[in-house]
């Protein structure tokens, strides 16, 4: 199953990373079930990238600007040996959900608690919105 997910910084004019096909291993009945899977994919696509062997290629000044407004400019490679653990990132996505770092839209309707059934089909897009904490001035 292939799903288009978009993620989003609020107070970001544009979104920093484009929406892109999400293949799932299962259909997600649940809010946890989707974060899981979605955790999943981002976790495999990662190993794929660091285990191929890719020299730095050039960056544009647009991917420099778009960088340096989230505060990190990199080449994208993974110089140690440190692979994520799998288990560990559901465990901390899960977390970050119920401490309401992030929330998830499917079309235009946000999902509930964790446990809460989700209906999700083919090609279905889900947003993930990233919350920001505040520090400082009120504007």
């Amino acid at each position: 199953m292939i799903i288009k997910v978009n993620l989003k910084q609020l107070g970001k004019k544009k979104s920093k990373i484009a929406g892109m096909d999400f293949p799932l291993a299962i259909q997600p009945r649940t809010t946890r079930e989707l974060i899981c899977e979605c955790v999943r994919t981002c976790v495999a696509q990662y190993c794929e990238r660091a285990s191929k062997s890719e020299s730095a290629t050039p960056l544009t000044s647009e991917q420099i600007a778009d960088m340096s407004e989230i505060g990190k400019i990199a080449f994208g490679i993974n110089y140690g040996d440190r692979l994520p653990d799998e288990g560990k990132s559901i465990e901390t996505a899960i977390q970050a959900y119920e401490d309401g770092l992030f929330r998830i839209f499917i079309g235009d309707n946000e999902v509930g608690g964790l446990d809460d059934p989700v209906e999700i089909h083919e090609g279905d897009e889900a947003t993930f919105i990233r919350l920001v904490m505040l520090a400082g001035t009120w504007w």
